[in-house]
Order: structure tokens, then C-alpha cells, then sequence
């Protein structure tokens, strides 16, 4: 039996889907979405299976959901006008190449601490049972997650631009100097888990030092982060990209010259940490940090005459 709700007492037996829901529904306070996280947790009756399958399905779901429509636009002419390497597209073996990688990767790197997730939870405290909290809760911790997941993929991916971790690590993210939406998790194992840790680590500390987390908002913050992962490797700028409104999101123009120039550029969402550090990637960040060196320059010579 499901721990997903406290009080069974008045449910009717179930034999599908449908039946569960109809005994949620009748649970007053809980809205559409609770009442269907609930029927689902309670129709599969084990918690532990429940979590790794949901967890599973909508990593696979959102993210080939959000590759499939940049895969589409590749093939149609009228988007190259908004390609930002216009005379790259990539092929169908590229992308056939890149497809059996990612799976690869997620039946054989990502699949297994997916399916164990749930007894982490258990143990320290990730509520998965109804009603969800506030929505004043869960927006106050995406934004906690998107804030300090960049800051972690910005110094661990920075770092893997050095030395012998880009030559045996990283390079393998950079074998497609125009980036597409299914590159996205094109990535070496250690990779994955290291980046990926700022992904899924982030919010189990913050689980730990608050002791307020649900498994409802890690769902949301995953698939948001999905999104975001996939849509920085579009290599498509729109009139419309976000960073048009919000000038400190990064997006696909920052990514795609991370890609082009194979340095600089090492956030995930926002641009502050390149901005600050001054590691921001193609020609125009290139002639403001040599006219910055030149102006710094003149000003020494001034000072020594």
C-alpha cells in the first residue's frame, strides 16, 4: 500500500487507473494535478517502483519531447534565416549518432540511481505524498535550484576545459562545434554525473538543511532544466528567445558560441558568472577585453611619463 495519502479509510477497491483516480477525487482539498499524482502512486502500490518510473518516463519524455520539435525545424528551410551557424545544419547521421549515444547514456548511466531515488527521499525527507506545497514554496525554490545549478556548471565546467579533463572528459560534448537540441546530453559518463549532480545534488542539500522539498517540485525543476539544456544546444536565435526579455538569461546565442569557439561561455542559465569573470565567449567579448587591456595599458604608460 502506498504511503502517497494518510487516510484510505473510505476508498472503494481499485482495478485500474480510473478507479483510483475516482477515490482522489473524492479526497476534498486536492486539485486536478494532486488528485492524479495521488491515483498514480496508489495504483501502482509500490512507492519505490512509482518513483523510479515517473522519474524515468518524464526524463524521456521531456527531453526527446523538446528535441523532436528542434529536429523538425532543422529540416524545415524557412528556420535558417534564424540559425546562428546558418551553414550548418546537421545531418541525419549526426543526429542518428548522437541519438544512440544519449540513449546509451540514459539506459546505462542515468537509468540506475533513477530507479533508487525513492529510498533517498525516504531518508532524508523528500515529501512525495498530497497535497503539494504552496506555490508561493515550489517558485521560491526553482529559483533557489536555477540560481545555484549554474553557479556549480559554471566552475565544474569551466574546469573541465582544462588539460586532461577536456582531452578524456569533455571533448566528447564538443564533437559538434554547431550545437543541436539532442546534443544537449551528448556528453562522457563522468560528465553527466558531474554536471548532472548540480541538477539533482542541488536540491537534495537543500532537502537536508531545510527539511522542506517535495517530489512534486523536483519533477518541475527537472523538466524546466531539461528545457533549458536542450534549448541552449538549439543552436536558433528567435526574436522571441527569452534573453531578448531577460538580458541575464543565457540561451541559445551564449551556448552555440561555447560550441563555436570551444571556450568561454561556461554558465548553464544565466549570464552573470561570464559577465563578472570576464570569460564570456565570441568576437564581440574578444574586442572588449582587448580594448579593456589596451585602455589599461595606455593608462600604465600615462602614469610612467
Amino acid at each position: 500500500m502506498s504511503s502517497v495519502y494518510h487516510d484510505y479509510s473510505t476508498f472503494k477497491n481499485v482495478t485500474s487507473f480510473a478507479d483510483s483516480l475516482q477515490n482522489f477525487q473524492q479526497v476534498d482539498g486536492l486539485n486536478t494535478f494532486e488528485q492524479i499524482w495521488g491515483a498514480y502512486y496508489y495504483y501502482m502500490g509500490n512507492d519505490l517502483f512509482a518513483t523510479g518510473l515517473l522519474f524515468f518516463v518524464t526524463h524521456e519524455f521531456f527531453y526527446f519531447g523538446r528535441c523532436i520539435p528542434w529536429m523538425i525545424i532543422d529540416r524545415i528551410p524557412y528556420f535558417n534565416k534564424f540559425k546562428i551557424q546558418d551553414t550548418k545544419l546537421p545531418s541525419s547521421k549526426e543526429q542518428w549518432e548522437c541519438l544512440k549515444s544519449v540513449l546509451t547514456s540514459h539506459f546505462l548511466v542515468e537509468a540506475f540511481p533513477i530507479w533508487f531515488f525513492h529510498p533517498l527521499c525516504q531518508y532524508i525527507g523528500i515529501s512525495y505524498q498530497v497535497p503539494f506545497p504552496s506555490v508561493t514554496d515550489i517558485l521560491i525554490q526553482l529559483s533557489v535550484f536555477f540560481v545555484l545549478e549554474d553557479a556549480w556548471h559554471y566552475w565544474f565546467h569551466r574546469a573541465l576545459h582544462y588539460g586532461v579533463f577536456y582531452k578524456y572528459i569533455h571533448k566528447q560534448h564538443h564533437r559538434y562545434a554547431a550545437p543541436f537540441g539532442l546534443a544537449a546530453e551528448y556528453a562522457h559518463p563522468i560528465e553527466v554525473m558531474l554536471l548532472g549532480f548540480g541538477t539533482v545534488g542541488i536540491p537534495i542539500v537543500w532537502c537536508v538543511l531545510t527539511g522542506n522539498l517535495h517530489l512534486f517540485t523536483i519533477c518541475i525543476w527537472i523538466v524546466l532544466r531539461l528545457f533549458q539544456a536542450v534549448d541552449a544546444h538549439s543552436g536558433y536565435e528567435f526574436p522571441w528567445s527569452l534573453h531578448n526579455f531577460l538580458p541575464f538569461w543565457a540561451g541559445a546565442d551564449h551556448h552555440d558560441e561555447h560550441h563555436h569557439y570551444f571556450i568561454g561561455s561556461y554558465a548553464s542559465s544565466f549570464r552573470w558568472w561570464d559577465f563578472v569573470l570576464d570569460t564570456e565567449a565570441g568576437p564581440k567579448a574578444k574586442a572588449s577585453r582587448e580594448r579593456k587591456m589596451k585602455a589599461a595599458a595606455e593608462k600604465v604608460q600615462k602614469k610612467s611619463q
